[in-house]
């Protein structure tokens, strides 16, 4: 088999979209988030701006989607925009960090909640150490998972979607049982009324915003956020497994997101539901702790014990382990194809650019699996992932900025979709995206400057890579 297989169909391309977007992320980013804006108003709003910013953000790829739909997706929108080096960066930076440092925190994820269900499985377990390399049996699991997910995809898109699927009709399935649970048994404990009386408060941990200090408190706390939103245009990586791709990678780009952002408002909602959004640190009971305090930011755990008491935190490591599991899988299916298309274009290893018998890029799925298991093994994920979100933003920048320029220097093009609300959805976009960037590069440097360096570790790389005679490599 040398070609692909167009084996996604629209509820598929939409599954992958949802199932790679909701992984563990909404049940802990909404702790931090609190303690950084501490009013119910302003927390909601963070929300619910995320949530625009990510469908506008949808919108525009659905227009590039139809233009180009090609495997590689972003990867192939960048260098068309922009030239090669463009595309080898964000190709470079979803390897290196983005896709594969995500795959490994998730697994990790995955184990450390198994650890809640399975004592055996714990960081203090030593399974095999050499030297100042320490395995213990959370990473076991965690690089487990990798393999299985890995052999599952290279089986075949079919095998792939299949688990994509599932999971994503489960775990949409506990979030809206959640959901309804959460104003069925939680509406009457009267936290909504106490978390309404401080609606649009000014006070935070540690001090009092307002005005321009506001503004930088929500771009600051929407890090959060954007992050359990992003990865929804993992899709368009698979672009050439997609059925009628200019019409259903479009469509499935704006349901997926719309559907997620909806889902993610009315979680916290409950969460406000279960829990006094401020808290008191110092205190020992998981309720007084309230969201901002929550016990290793696990505001889920904490909700779902407020509504169902000690049994809480297995049945949340069940939901956050089913989560995870099939955000990963997305993840791993989808990343190798960016690999692919970079091997053809001879930015990458040349031997990546082939496909098994049954039609998927084994060994880049091989190569993107062997990465994240030494991330994990590491323990450098986690730092790597502190700067994702910024990259990720850049680029996302970069490829909204291209529907602008493609409007101007390819006007003929064929637009199956055109993003709505065109130019003002773009550019409301790119405006709001940069000031985060802004904001970010002075607030948080060390997650910020990084990022930036292992963006600009690529240019010589690639340079490197043009000069070398890929048919040796």
């Amino acid at each position: 088999m040398s070609t692909f297989q167009r084996r996604l169909n629209l509820w598929d391309s939409t599954a992958l979209v949802v199932g790679s977007m909701i992984g563990s992320g909404i049940f802990i980013v909404s702790s931090d988030m609190a303690r950084g804006l501490g009013a119910t108003g302003w927390f909601l709003l963070a929300w619910i701006i995320s949530g625009i910013l990510t469908v506008f953000s949808a919108l525009v790829y659905g227009e590039l989607a139809g233009m180009m739909p090609n495997v590689g997706g972003q990867y192939v929108y960048l260098r068309e925009a922009y030239g090669s080096l463009y595309g080898f960066l964000y190709g470079w930076a979803l390897f290196l960090v983005i896709q594969t440092g995500t795959i490994a925190a998730i697994s990790m994820a995955f184990a450390k909640y198994l650890g809640l269900l399975i004592p055996f499985v714990s960081e203090n377990n030593i399974l095999l150490q050499v030297g100042i390399i320490k395995i213990n049996s959370v990473h076991a699991i965690a690089c487990f998972v990798i393999i299985l997910l890995t052999w599952v995809n290279t089986l075949g898109v079919k095998e792939g979607k299949t688990v994509q699927n599932i999971f994503t009709f489960l775990k949409v399935s506990i979030l809206f049982i959640f959901i309804v649970a959460g104003f069925i048994f939680a509406s009457s404990k009267g936290y909504w009324q106490q978390n309404l009386s401080i609606l649009w408060d000014t006070h935070i941990v540690g001090g009092e915003i307002s005005g321009f200090g506001l503004a930088i408190a929500m771009a600051t706390s929407m890090v959060g956020s954007m992050f359990a939103l992003d990865s929804w245009y993992n899709v368009t990586f698979a672009s050439d497994e997609v059925i009628d791709p200019k019409r259903n990678l479009p469509r499935s780009l704006i349901l997926g997101t719309i559907t997620v952002s909806i889902i993610y408002l009315f979680t916290n909602v409950v969460f406000l539901l279960c829990l006094p959004l401020r808290g008191d640190s110092t205190s020992t009971n998981i309720i007084a702790q309230g969201i901002q305090f929550a016990a290793n930011d696990r505001v889920g755990t904490a909700a779902m014990y407020a509504m169902m008491g000690a049994g809480a935190a297995a049945i949340m490591a069940i939901v956050v382990m089913i989560s995870t599991f099939g955000a990963n899988n997305g993840i791993i299916l989808s990343g190798a194809r960016v690999y692919y298309s970079m091997a053809n274009d001879g930015l990458f290893f040349k031997w990546v650019a082939t496909l098994n018998k049954k039609g998927v890029p084994a060994k880049g799925l091989v190569l993107q699996g062997v990465w994240s298991f030494l991330l994990c093994l590491s323990g450098s994920y986690s730092q790597l992932l502190d700067y994702v979100i910024f990259v990720s933003m850049l680029f996302l920048v970069l490829t909204c900025f291209a529907v602008i320029k493609f409007r101007r220097t390819r006007p003929d093009a064929e637009r199956p979709y055109k993003v709505w609300g065109y130019p003002y959805v773009p550019i409301i976009y790119i405006v709001s995206a940069v000031f985060i960037m802004i904001v970010l590069l002075i607030k948080k440097p060390l997650f910020t400057w990084p990022g930036l360096g292992i963006v600009v570790l690529g240019i010589p790389v690639y340079y490197l890579w043009k000069n070398k005679n890929t048919n040796n490599i």
